[in-house]
């Protein structure tokens, strides 16, 4: 049977699913982007080397993998082709090895313009964003205006839908929000400065996916963000554009659920969050700037810091519901190793009533729930770089377990993450060791 898995996190993103990607790579032949853009940041650490992807797929690094950006991708072909340079300069050849959708919609600098317009008029209520155009463009891909990479291969027509479309983000950014206008000029050189380098990787994804199935070739969907910033599951307003959860493999893609073997989620020891939005378990005290500050927690796209919190169960079943998760990967657990005890969230409570999220959901409310903590003891011995499980410490193990019963018993956690390199890795499902499947 194939064994194609979906990776996709858990809860507002940076849970480490580009180390998961690349460590996992080594027995599969593609690894397909499915939605969002170059606001994702997926840093992957090989022999202490630190790479930061944002747009090509985590599985770039093995030299056997074809990596694929699906049509539910936005693609600023600029930060494309400066990622392309990068790896090159690196001495990893992509070659034939990247493929992309021709129907991925374009990212243009009108997108990056208004985008930033809005987020300073909103001032303090600002949701957030990455102020890389990533919202307008998949505005403009419902709204049907927006451009597709099959534009590029009629330069007469796609000059004119430009043309139109910079008149339209012009007339808001001059009129309403009294900012500078984009040059239309500008925009159509870049353009064709690097049309040919994109056209000569555009392929038919769902065609290409398909062909892989029917010759038994392993497969990994890879996702961007997290579940919790879905676009209709997450915490809204304040999510991303495109659907994080499981829906979005298949609508970014053309790959059918039935080609779907397993879903790992993954899950950091603790909460992180970036931008604006509730955040049940945030903590503003010094455990949070340890996790902070222990956990490296800064954006690899935005550089901002990310607000930091404890594990937050409740949320972690809804994704795992979400999803159909099958089992669990779990990172950053080396971060907690210095706590003298640690927190998890179990339940919520609003106005002290205690809630029954299983049944109802508070997310219009998320902001005034208050956190039922269960308080476990920490283990405060390192777990860095820990490879295997009989190695962790007796604590370690149990808040893993606890994880688990809390999840129901039968989603298990399969990957343990005890430090940012590919080798700093604990597996425990055959399913995940290193051979051919």
């Amino acid at each position: 049977m194939n064994k194609n898995i979906v990776i996709l996190g858990t809860q507002w993103g940076d849970e480490g699913k580009g180390k998961i990607v690349d460590y996992l790579t080594e027995m599969y032949n593609y690894v397909v982007r499915y939605q969002g853009g170059h606001n994702a940041g997926h840093t992957l650490v090989v022999n202490k080397k630190k790479i930061v992807l944002h747009l090509i797929p985590s599985g770039i690094l093995h030299n056997h993998v074809i990596c694929v950006l699906g049509n539910g991708v936005v693609i600023s072909i600029i930060d494309l082709i400066k990622e392309i340079d990068m790896l090159s300069q690196l001495g990893i050849k992509l070659d034939k090895r990247l493929i992309i959708s021709s129907h991925c919609p374009m990212i243009l600098q009108y997108h990056v313009q208004i985008d930033l317009a809005r987020e300073l008029a909103l001032g303090k209520d600002c949701i957030g964003t990455t102020g890389r155009g990533i919202g307008p463009a998949y505005e403009d891909k419902v709204s049907r205006l927006g451009l597709k990479i099959f534009d590029l291969y009629n330069m007469e027509l796609f000059a004119k839908k430009l043309k139109r479309n910079v008149d339209y983000y012009n007339f808001q950014l001059v009129n309403y929000y009294k900012s500078s206008p984009v040059d239309y000029n500008n925009i159509l050189t870049e353009v064709l400065k690097y049309r040919d380098c994109i056209l000569e990787k555009v392929d038919d994804v769902p065609m290409l996916l398909q062909d892989a199935f029917c010759n038994k070739k392993h497969v990994i969907f890879e996702g961007a963000q997290g579940s919790l910033l879905d676009l209709d599951h997450g915490t809204f307003p304040y999510v991303t554009s495109s659907n994080s959860t499981i829906g979005g493999v298949f609508t970014g893609s053309g790959a059918h659920m039935k080609h779907i073997n397993f879903v790992l989620g993954v899950v950091k020891s603790y909460c992180t969050r970036v931008g604006s939005g509730p955040f049940p378990t945030e903590l503003k005290d010094d455990i949070g700037l340890h996790l902070c500050i222990k956990g490296k927690e800064i954006g690899s796209t935005t550089g901002r810091k990310r607000r930091t919190g404890w594990l937050d169960l409740v949320l972690l079943y809804r994704s795992i519901v979400l999803n159909s998760i099958s089992s669990l990967c779990l990172t950053k657990l080396d971060v907690l190793d210095e706590l003298p005890e640690i927190k998890v969230c179990i339940a919520y409570k609003i106005n002290n009533v205690l809630v029954d999220n299983k049944k109802f959901f508070p997310f219009s409310n998320l902001e005034n729930v208050q956190p039922v903590y269960i308080t476990l003891p920490g283990w405060k011995k390192s777990t860095k770089g820990v490879t295997c499980l009989h190695d962790l410490p007796l604590e370690a193990k149990k808040y893993i377990s606890y994880i688990e019963e809390y999840c129901g018993g039968n989603i298990l956690v399969d990957i343990i993450s005890t430090g940012p390199d590919r080798c700093e890795t604990i597996v425990l499902d055959d399913l995940f060791k290193k051979k051919n499947i």
